[in-house]
Formats: C-alpha cells, structure tokens, sequence
C-alpha cells in the first residue's frame, strides 16, 4: 500500500511503474561506431503484461522540473539548460530513453537484485531526486559525461516508490553518452554506492552487475563468425550444415547475460559502417534479434493471464548522435519514425507529447 499523501493520479502512475519495474526485465541496449566517428545508441524496451502507453516527449529550454519523491514531497528542482527528445514509460515524466541538443544520451535499464539505492530520509530531501527522474535530469543539464559524473555527487539519487514497511521500489543502472565518444554505466549498490564504468564493450542489458557481465565474455571467446572448417573424426569428415557453426553454442535465451553475451557478438562481428545511417540500419537488424515474442515470459501458472499485445518488446529507439536523430519503431508498427531535432523548437514554453504508438497493428497495403 502507498503512503496516504500521495495524489490519485500520482498513485496509478507509481502503481503501475511498480508492476513495470518488475516485469522489464529484457532491456538490450547497444552502440555502433561508423568510420566517420558517428555514434548510434540503440536500445529494447519490454513490458508483456499490459501497453506501456509511451509518448514522445519533447522538452524545451528554461523548463522548470521538480522530482516529486515517494512521501507526496517535492525534491530537487532545477531549470532545463537544455532541450531533448525522450521515449516516456508508465508516466510522461518518466523518460527511459532520450537524447538532448547537445549529443547527450541517457537511458535507464532495470536492474533487478542488484540495484540499490541511498535510504530515503524524509527529513533531508532538498537534494533528493527519485531514480525515475534521473534521465530527465541529465538530459536537461548536461552537455558531456563529464559533467554528469562531476554533478553526481550534487544530487541523492531515491526509490521512486516505498511500501507500507518502508521497502523500496526496484530501481535501474543508467547508460550515459556524449558526442565526445565517452560513454559510461552507472550502478548505484548497497544503499547508495555509486560505480562508474567505462563502457567499453558498447553493451548494456540487465543484472548482474556490469563487471560481471564483462566478465561472462570470457566463456565466449572461442565464438566465431561464419562456419567450421570440415573435421575428420576416425574415418568419417564431418562439414557444416550450413553457415554458422563456427558461433554454435551462443546462448539464445533471453535472460540478461545471455543476451549481454549475444549483443556483443552480433555487435562485435559486424563490418564496418560507413556512415552514420548505415550504423542505424544495422543497429536495428541487430535489435530484431531481441525482439521478444508475446508469452516467452510467462511460466505455465502464469500464462492465463497473457495480455491481448502484438508483442513483449513494445518499442526499439535508434540514436544517430552525431546528427542528433532519434528514430524508434513500435510493437504495432514496425515501420521505422524519424524525429530531427533541428525540426523541434526548444524555445517552446511547455512539454510535447506525443503518442508514440497509435494501438493498432499497421499494415501498409501495396496497391497495383
């Protein structure tokens, strides 16, 4: 049960980002480096129990934001130096994924049994900001991963949600990059310990910890793009069925090290790209791996309860850093959008939001 002070609508909102941060538990993020030096920053989301009803928020310059923490009190408030484009989840304020006008990217990725935030003392909240609130603060102060890590000792980073006993809601690790190539991991451990990694490998997906899942690629090292050679066993040589058994043994389920270990592989084989665009092409070609089919997440006592989605991935964002484009395709349509943000006019006194996906599964009729 909620603490009594919250607001109605605030209640639904954390009620259900709750049951989110629960369930999304497949978020693959990966970035790909063209030869011009353009970044391309992709990532899943999932949520297979009901729609995430996720919008295109579009943020101005001059805003002024206020983390609402889990009392029904307000926390840190701060003035946006910068516009950005964001990807909501469960409520508009909750960005997950977005970039800014000045090449910062930051997104949020759950973090199940290992994250663990700073307790939350009612008493001291000037500073406070709720982990839901994080991508929004970054993306409308900073304009490098320097400065965020530089104004992270600033801020107390709260559980968006405490129960009745006082146990905090699950909470995230956070992907951070810039136009500088820089591009970091934060976890925040054991009640507030806050780890900073290089990210070295271009990947991100779920628990365990960073390290350990940089680790768990030495299992995988004798994995290899193409096909075996042929093999003489006693008198008999065996040769590939087809291409591939040079990587047979990539583990294709989709728990987050196993899907950690697969982004890097297909991410890692790939040629080189030329060009920014083509970066995203294949960015998302990789990501369609990810997809995750309605119902793979459920067990057998659960799966009466499966949801009416076209699908458990409910939407797929692409940033091309250097031109400053998101792009993103959805569960119901899977055509590729495209948002400039040279066309945005940060300038604008409110928030946009937009739908992000229209609820209906789209096909495009080819008339002859």
């Amino acid at each position: 049960m909620l603490v009594r002070c919250l607001s109605h609508p605030l209640l639904l909102a954390l009620l259900l980002f709750v049951a989110l941060i629960r369930s999304v538990q497949a978020c693959t993020g990966i970035t790909i480096t063209a030869e011009s030096n353009a970044s391309v920053h992709a990532r899943t989301i999932e949520w297979g129990e009901s729609n995430l009803n996720s919008k295109l928020i579009l943020a101005p310059r001059n805003f002024q934001y206020t983390s609402t923490l889990s009392n029904g009190k307000n926390g840190l408030s701060w003035k946006s130096k910068y516009g950005f484009a964001g990807i909501s989840v469960s409520d508009d304020r909750f960005i997950a994924e977005g970039i800014n006008e000045e090449g910062l990217t930051a997104g949020l990725f759950y973090f199940k049994g290992y994250g663990s935030l700073a307790k939350f003392d009612p008493r001291k909240t000037r500073n406070n900001i709720t982990d839901m609130d994080f991508v929004r603060w970054m993306l409308s102060q900073f304009k490098t991963v320097k400065d965020v890590k530089s104004a992270m000792t600033t801020i107390k980073i709260v559980p968006v949600f405490m129960d009745a006993k006082g146990n905090p809601s699950p909470t995230a690790h956070w992907r951070v990059t810039d136009s500088t190539g820089a591009s970091i991991v934060i976890e925040i451990v054991n009640h507030g310990e806050v780890h900073i990694y290089d990210n070295e490998v271009g990947v991100l997906t779920n628990s365990p910890d960073f390290p350990w899942q940089v680790t768990n690629l030495s299992n995988y090292i004798h994995l290899e793009p193409g096909s075996a050679a042929p093999k003489k066993i006693g008198n008999y040589l065996a040769k590939s069925f087809g291409v591939g058994t040079a990587f047979a043994g990539l583990p294709g389920d989709i728990s987050p090290p196993s899907r950690f270990v697969r982004a890097s592989f297909y991410l890692h084989t790939t040629p080189p790209m030329k060009t920014s665009k083509e970066a995203v092409s294949q960015a998302f070609h990789i990501l369609n791996n990810f997809d995750i089919p309605l119902g793979s997440e459920f067990g057998p006592h659960h799966r009466q309860h499966i949801p009416n989605l076209p699908s458990a991935t409910q939407w797929t964002s692409v940033i091309d850093q250097q031109k400053r484009i998101l792009y993103f395709t959805t569960m119901n349509d899977s055509r590729i959008k495209e948002l400039d943000l040279d066309t945005v006019n940060f300038k604008q006194k409110t928030e946009t939001k937009l739908p992000l996906d229209s609820g209906r599964f789209t096909v495009e009729k080819i008339n002859l």
